[in-house]
């Protein structure tokens, strides 16, 4: 059992990436993380310079079965579970006509659906204590889209949409929730992607959207780190915020499109609110 003044977190997709940035943060202020990975051989490294304080378990996000036994088993070992990061992810592109039933499945299963299970499988244990804090690795995708990354933004849409509810109903219980929107971080995240199969019919758009990411695969101006720190930041401030940008062009990107949804709604007003029976 740890002692309470040493945090116990779950993170997804610990390997690489926010993931792996995130169990180093914790560890650096003494927590302990049961790092979650596919294959914990890929975290070896982590697990034998801290072996007090890196707990690795072997959990694909997709395995709802598996979901269940490793929340049972992190707190029949470590008493708690603190924080709960859901990370794992990858990413897709392809325009929606290209895109197919089984693509966008496979990542609502992986982005949606999996950290909807976990989410489920914690929540008893930290309403109990009163206590805890659940971190949704979201994207600026999660609040607009473009071109190429219609699946992509879509399953963080959904999961932006559960955790603003979760949030509403877990305060009552001493739970915080936190929504991470990073826009581009040097993570591992277009090395990981699958794409649909591309057609002449959107080269314009979507072509231009993968000639990006060809681009900028391992230039992207985020550091991990910085995203890192500023998720535990937030999660120590008396007000914890329920979503958060990270980077200067998420930020950007954020503002900018509120701005636009306010310009139609100021537009549409007369007609939107014109329409009760009389």
């Amino acid at each position: 059992m740890i002692g309470s003044s040493r945090k116990v977190w779950l993170i997804t997709g610990a390997s690489s990436g926010f993931g792996r940035a995130l169990v180093q943060e914790a560890v650096a202020a003494g927590d302990v993380v049961v790092a979650a990975v596919r294959s914990t051989e890929s975290i070896r490294e982590l697990v034998t310079q801290y072996p007090d304080q890196v707990d690795p378990v072997q959990l694909d996000v997709t395995d709802q079965a598996g979901i269940a036994a490793v929340v049972v088993d992190v707190v029949s070992r470590h008493g708690r579970i603190d924080i709960l990061v859901n990370n794992a992810g990858r990413t897709h592109v392809g325009a929606v006509e290209e895109t197919s039933d089984a693509d966008l499945r496979s990542l609502f299963e992986l982005h949606f659906f999996g950290p909807a299970a976990l989410v489920r499988a914690v929540l008893p244990h930290m309403r109990a204590r009163r206590s805890g804090a659940i971190v949704q690795l979201s994207s600026m995708g999660g609040q607009m889209s473009f071109a190429g990354f219609s699946a992509y933004s879509a399953t963080k849409f959904a999961l932006e949409g559960l955790s603003e509810a979760l949030a509403d109903e877990a305060r009552a219980f001493g739970i915080k929730v936190l929504i991470v929107e990073p826009g581009a971080f040097r993570t591992g995240l277009f090395n990981a992607s699958s794409q649909s199969t591309a057609s002449d019919v959107y080269a314009d758009s979507v072509g231009k959207t993968r000639t990006m990411i060809e681009a900028g695969n391992g230039t992207q101006p985020g550091d991990p780190a910085k995203a890192a720190a500023a998720i535990h930041k937030a999660l120590n401030a008396e007000q914890t915020p329920l979503r958060l940008p990270l980077g200067s062009d998420a930020f950007d990107a954020v503002a900018a499109h509120l701005d636009a949804v306010r310009d139609d709604l100021t537009a549409w007003e007369a007609v939107a609110r014109d329409t009760a029976f009389v």
